[in-house]
């Protein structure tokens, strides 16, 4: 017994109310819990002797009270493209990853919601992690608030876009996710627009309702990857229990609720989903709502067996969703001289 830790909670876990709470039973006036609060989220303050404008008795008293923990940058990889991708330490030694990824005239990031992914999608090298925990409202923010420095540091530009299309399936973490997103937008955190934000996932039906209501301005990515549900559920066993008629229900929700237009996001894997068969089913798939399909290429990884789809395979897909008069993108593959596909530096640094 004499051995074990004391355990007391992250000051992050706390809401403003709980802060105040915290400072009128120590005897403090309220107007202390704003301040901290404030070093907390709109500062990042990395320790309480950080937090200068209170006294040194009371950052004392936090100390012994709290502990105030943050992320820390493991390793680092920058692609020939600039794409930079980060594997991140947590406090408690697990790790995920962050990208880093310039354009023309904006920087994006992709942060993680969960230490790897209970989905166990075939073509994603995060499930071969398996699923460990979800994040926290901080270590979401913290991706951000990070993610903007680094943006400044390396590109001379704050960061543009947020896209939660890393590690992790984000309605599967749906109370920290909505917490955060509230921080990243509001006046207590960032004041990012929830128009630069986009949450992926790969159909939660429930949880899709659920930010239509919650966060009907930010937006909406469905990794569909198939529109034959047979199909689907052999690469993403997500879809026996989020059928693509359910997805559909929720989608047209969804719409209803929020009136902006969906994005599916689409991989292409060679002999698999890029037929013009393919291309038909998903075309049909699309009717029930104004949608902007991501045609992806595949980011191909040693350990998986999928392999890319050829450039007439692609060429010949794209040109029938838009001959349907569809709105397709071709988002090339970023980081391909890097470890830039989801999971794949956590899985090499995994045992590390």
């Amino acid at each position: 017994m004499g051995n074990s830790l004391k355990m007391v909670p992250d000051i992050r876990s706390l809401s403003l109310e709980e802060l105040n709470d915290f400072f009128v039973q120590q005897g403090e006036k309220k107007f202390r819990a704003k301040q901290v609060y404030e070093w907390l989220w709109r500062k990042n303050a990395l320790s309480f002797a950080m937090m200068t404008n209170l006294p040194e008795s009371l950052r004392q008293m936090l100390q012994e009270h709290f502990q105030l923990s943050h992320i820390q940058i493991k390793r680092e990889q920058i692609s020939k493209d600039t794409t930079r991708k980060y594997l991140l330490q947590l406090a408690d030694g697990n790790q995920i990853e962050m990208v880093l990824i310039p354009s023309k005239d904006r920087i994006t990031v992709c942060i993680s919601s969960q230490v790897g992914c209970a989905m166990a999608c075939k073509f994603c090298a995060t499930g071969a992690l398996g699923f460990k925990r979800n994040l926290s409202v901080a270590e979401i923010y913290e991706q951000v608030y990070l993610a903007n420095q680094l943006a400044q540091q390396h590109f001379n530009h704050t960061l543009s876009n947020i896209v939660i299309m890393g590690m992790g399936e984000p309605l599967l973490n749906y109370e920290h996710i909505n917490r955060s997103l509230q921080i990243i937008t509001g006046k207590e955190g960032m004041e990012m627009s929830p128009s630069r934000i986009t949450l992926s996932t790969v159909g939660i039906c429930e949880g899709i309702k659920k930010l239509a209501i919650d966060q009907p301005n930010i937006g909406l990515a469905v990794s569909l990857h198939c529109a034959w549900q047979n199909k689907r559920e052999q690469i993403m066993p997500i879809a026996y229990g989020n059928t693509l008629e359910q997805l559909t229900d929720a989608l047209k929700y969804y719409y209803k609720q929020t009136g902006q237009r969906i994005t599916f996001e689409y991989l292409l894997l060679a002999g698999i989903n890029d037929s013009l068969a393919d291309a038909k089913k998903l075309a049909h798939y699309c009717l029930d709502f104004p949608v902007k399909i991501n045609v992806i290429e595949y980011n191909q990884n040693e350990k998986l067996t999928f392999k890319r789809s050829s450039a007439e395979d692609r060429d010949r897909f794209i040109a029938f969703l838009e001959s349907k008069n569809l709105l397709v993108q071709l988002r090339y593959s970023k980081g391909q001289d890097i470890d830039a596909a989801c999971g794949q530096l956590a899985n090499k640094y995994k045992n590390r």
